[in-house]
């Protein structure tokens, strides 16, 4: 299935496996067709993709030229519309297109577009390998990956860099700092429209978002944060349909009090962070809606259970704040954050009490009248 679209801070020089560096970047400009197809390969969640976004434009200015992107159908419309890129290819890697069959297909509609450069934004060995059998000269992914005996060229980094910087890498770096990059539509804008003046919004409001498919990344006082917040400035809630059970007990803590814009299962992934992005400050767990408050530039309360700030994943735009219970021996216990947390308890969230939330969403919401979004 192909979905066809419209038309940081500088990252070290990327090295190839032997620590040498990789020939200097092609100047931005038109260059010939025959050596500017370009393909990026990132076929992970929502906010893995929405976080490639700077490397995929990125890559295009190296090539002079729009580039492909393989990822799975939930995640393609994340990029709908993106000047970047040329055609978005949806690879349905845990559907029909699993299996040997669905994997030799997209091998073969790969090999036909005869690209000359793949960026391997996952360690995956299943998308190193496509690129090889798609017979792409040029393939560069991460130093250390599963699937680096696939690459021609390994980059590596210092530190503990932001992800957003470290898939720069892929493609030498950015000479400015660079931030994720949405476009949602004329249509997703006229629906955010509608559904803040259904509820009476004209003015500033916070965006709530419950959810997230990890279960144990769940912070589970929304509802009271909520009640806190609604004599003191509207809300709104972001999240999928998978997300409605906590977007009604938030509906059902209020009532009929305060204005509340309830977007969960109505708006797409593109209009959700268009509505991020008119919010004067989001409060996410960690998952895809702080991404795109990132790319909305829209200030986010942060909330960290499972995971850690130092994974690489944490919110990008001015005045963000994270919030994290007090050290614990068995956390982080998981890179995504499991279903269910491996000692039952659940502290790492259900000891981060509302006060303490509540405390940074006033704090930031003054900054942000005081002196706007950012500095």
């Amino acid at each position: 299935m192909m979905v066809r679209l419209s038309d940081g801070l500088a990252a070290p020089p990327p090295e190839d496996a032997s620590g040498e560096p990789l020939p200097a970047p092609r100047p931005s400009g038109r260059i010939s067709r025959s050596i500017s197809r370009g393909l990026v390969i990132q076929t992970a969640f929502h906010g893995d993709v929405i976080l490639t976004t700077p490397l995929i434009r990125r890559a295009a200015e190296r090539l002079g030229a729009p580039v492909d992107v393989v990822t799975i159908p939930a995640a393609a419309p994340v990029l709908a519309n993106n000047p970047s890129i040329r055609e978005v290819i949806a690879f349905d890697k845990n559907g029909k297109d699993q299996g040997i069959g669905g994997f030799v297909r997209m091998v073969r509609k790969l090999r036909v577009r005869q690209y000359s450069v793949a960026y391997l934004a996952q360690a995956s060995p299943r998308s190193a390998l496509l690129a090889v059998l798609a017979k792409i000269p040029r393939r560069i992914g991460f130093r250390g990956a599963k699937g680096r005996w696939f690459y021609t060229h390994e980059v590596g980094t210092h530190g503990e860099p932001h992800q957003v910087e470290r898939l720069l890498a892929l493609a030498d770096g950015a000479p400015e700092r660079r931030e994720p990059e949405i476009f949602p539509s004329a249509g997703e804008r006229e629906a955010v429209d509608q559904l803040l003046a259904e509820a009476g919004i004209t003015g500033q409001f916070v965006a709530l978002a419950p959810g997230s498919q990890w279960g144990t990344k769940r912070w589970p006082y929304y509802a009271e944060l909520a009640q806190a917040l609604m004599a003191e400035v509207p809300l709104a809630i972001v999240g999928g349909p998978g997300d409605r059970a906590d977007a009604r007990a938030i509906r059902n803590a209020l009532g009929d009090r305060g204005q509340l814009a309830d977007g969960t299962g109505k708006l797409s992934i593109l209009a959700s962070g268009e509505l991020i992005r008119r919010a004067s400050v989001l409060v996410s767990n960690d998952s895809a809606p702080v991404h795109l408050a990132s790319a909305a530039g829209t200030p986010t309360i942060e909330i960290y259970g499972p995971t850690v700030p130092a994974f690489g994943f944490a919110a990008r735009a001015p005045w963000s704040r994270v919030v994290e219970p007090d050290p614990m021996t068995c956390r982080p216990c998981h890179h995504h954050g499991p279903a269910v947390c491996p000692l039952v308890h659940h502290r790492c969230m259900r000891d981060t009490q509302v006060g303490r939330v509540l405390a940074e969403v006033r704090m930031v919401l003054q900054i942000v009248r005081t002196r706007g979004r950012r500095s």
